[in-house]
């Protein structure tokens, strides 16, 4: 009966492309000219950010913004630049409440971040300060991140962390002000603590541009005892010599 009424619905509403709307194969995905067109990070990639790099190695490489900026976490990965067809589907799904969007999100997340996964990590978003919150009615980073362990089945604590404060818009800011800014703005919440001590938590967000708001909820992660912090977005800004 189920697969008779998915069957049905189908027919009514065929699956569509997430970028350009037009009819494709399975639901929450792109069609063959918008996945050709999307800038998915592939090859070598840094092993802290994700962005990619030139050449070839069998061994871990780290980015020039990363050797510049050693990051609190281990590793990290990213999906997509944001750029293109990249940077659409983010805003797409920040400012247009395309929430079907992280549906498909989840799928391409977790295949990137699928070594991040190992073992019996703790999955959890990017905070937002509760005006924001109130202001946009959701979290997109907790959209991924719930998306993401639908996928993978891995343990999801979406108010893990916490913003006390409410900082600047960092979108015109420099880099060293962003990190001055994000310092410790980002903390634990009480009521979680018990769940993070010893365990690997992987760190969920839709841009990283800097790192500087990563690597205050990383840091708060391992001041609560996490045994270590992996970070994983959706799409990374590349840093342009």
């Amino acid at each position: 009966m189920k697969a008779k009424f998915q069957t049905a619905l189908r027919l009514i509403y065929p699956p569509r492309c997430l970028r350009c709307g037009d009819m494709v194969e399975s639901e929450f995905g792109l069609c063959g000219p918008c996945w050709r067109d999307t800038p998915f990070i592939t090859g070598l990639t840094c092993d802290a950010c994700g962005v990619p790099l030139p050449g070839e190695s069998g061994q871990a490489e780290l980015c020039d913004d990363c050797l510049t900026t050693p990051r609190p976490w281990s590793r990290g990965r990213a999906v997509f630049l944001y750029e293109g067809n990249g940077r659409q589907l983010v805003m797409d799904l920040k400012h247009g409440d395309r929430h079907d969007i992280a549906r498909g999100a989840g799928r391409w997340l977790a295949v990137t971040g699928r070594d991040l996964l190992e073992g019996d990590p703790i999955i959890a978003p990017v905070p937002l300060h509760w005006t924001r919150l109130l202001k946009r009615k959701f979290n997109q980073a907790a959209l991924l991140s719930a998306a993401l362990a639908r996928e993978t089945g891995a343990q999801h604590c979406p108010d893990l962390l916490i913003r006390p404060q409410r900082t600047k818009t960092t979108q015109d800011q420099g880099r060293e002000a962003r990190f001055a800014q994000m310092q410790g703005a980002i903390q634990v919440h009480p009521k979680r603590r018990g769940l993070i001590a010893g365990r690997h938590v992987v760190l969920v967000d839709d841009v990283m541009t800097t790192g500087a708001t990563l690597s205050a909820a990383a840091d708060a992660c391992l001041a609560a005892g996490a045994c270590g912090v992996s970070a994983l977005v959706l799409a990374r800004v590349a840093i342009r010599p």
